[in-house]
């Protein structure tokens, strides 16, 4: 199955045992630079914390432009679908604030160094909601404008970003990078290869493993992006691989880069779909994808159906998917920067 090529052998992998849940008071956060990619020299770096509505505590790291005074524009930002704010969500964060904005790449809950058990799951309802509690978080600081706060969705967490606009009005302006409809791909597999009797034959082994986890009291993990590569990896695997396995990319806290996701999260994407009601955005939405990404498919048919004269979607000539993940010579930075002041521009108070 080419899900398990991308992230490894889920029936093979690494079990995840019961623990308590992470002090919510008392994280352990780590205080030197651990990135994947350089410290930048124009803006004051934190760590924060802040809970989403189901006493989740997040952690962040917080951008803020040197010298910067008053109100500003803010935005939040996660993603990869499997990555943490040391990775890619982080980039774009500290990028955004090198250019006047106040930002917050955060870990979702259940991985990285927030809080959540049991480890390394993914929520349809969770996952969207902490976009939301990104911005609770941003309208109780007084350096912020609360009519000018915008999220960053990048891959799954793009999903969940439109998912969020059209729940919560208080979201301005939306930019999803390289999006992935995550319930789409659970349910249907990548180009909607699955038939019926395919989800069923999932729902059977997941639900088999569900029994066996709850007995064990160990949750398994999906195994990550798969290491090594067998010979007849498909280019868009070898690219996760890429980012995710070398270099480049790795983070010891990352799941994609160590033993995966939880390998349950499936059910709920199957059964609840994530972008049901985007046709009723009414906020500014920037969609960007690469034109040789093999999931360009889900951002161009998802554009299909907003509304409305101020949504955009850009698509990268020449670009793969996780060439947006770092590769500022084709991130449409001043793209996204653009998009979002204009759309913030009726908004500033």
């Amino acid at each position: 199955m080419l899900a398990a090529l991308v992230f490894g052998n889920a029936m093979a992998s690494e079990p995840d045992k019961h623990s308590k849940s992470t002090d919510m008071d008392n994280l352990e956060l780590t205080q030197e630079w651990d990135k994947v990619f350089p410290e930048s020299d124009k803006v004051d770096h934190a760590k924060v914390t802040f809970h989403n509505r189901y006493g989740i505590t997040l952690a962040a790291d917080l951008y803020k432009p040197k010298n910067a005074s008053g109100r500003l524009a803010a935005v939040a930002v996660s993603g990869p679908y499997g990555a943490v704010k040391e990775q890619v969500s982080g980039l774009y964060a500290q990028t955004l604030a090198e250019r006047g904005f106040l930002t917050v790449a955060f870990d979702p809950s259940f991985y990285g160094e927030s809080s959540g058990t049991p480890r390394c799951l993914t929520s349809p309802e969770i996952s969207t909601d902490d976009f939301s509690a990104a911005v609770d978080y941003l309208l109780t600081r007084d350096d912020v404008d609360a009519d000018r706060i915008g999220i960053v969705g990048i891959c799954g967490w793009g999903g969940f970003a439109l998912n969020a606009a059209a729940n919560d009005p208080r979201i301005k302006a939306t930019v999803t990078s390289t999006m992935y409809d995550m319930s789409r791909v659970n349910a249907n597999g990548y180009f909607d290869s699955m038939s019926a009797d395919d989800r069923y034959d999932l729902r059977v082994r997941l639900n088999e493993r569900r029994t066996e986890e709850y007995r064990s009291g160990e949750y398994g993990r999906d195994g990550g992006v798969v290491d090594p590569l067998p010979d007849d990896a498909p280019l868009f695997v070898r690219q996760y691989h890429d980012y995710y396995k070398t270099q480049r990319g790795y983070h010891r806290r990352s799941p994609n880069s160590n033993d995966g996701l939880n390998v349950l999260n499936s059910l709920a994407f199957v059964n609840m779909p994530i972008l049901s009601y985007i046709g009723e955005i009414r906020s500014a939405v920037l969609m960007i994808h690469g034109a040789e990404a093999h999931s360009r498919y889900f951002s161009e048919d998802a554009f299909k159906r907003l509304t409305g004269d101020n949504k955009e979607l850009l698509i990268i000539p020449g670009a793969c998917h996780v060439d947006l993940y770092d590769n500022l010579d084709v991130i449409p930075f001043d793209r996204i920067e653009s998009f979002f002041r204009k759309s913030f521009n009726g908004n500033s108070k």
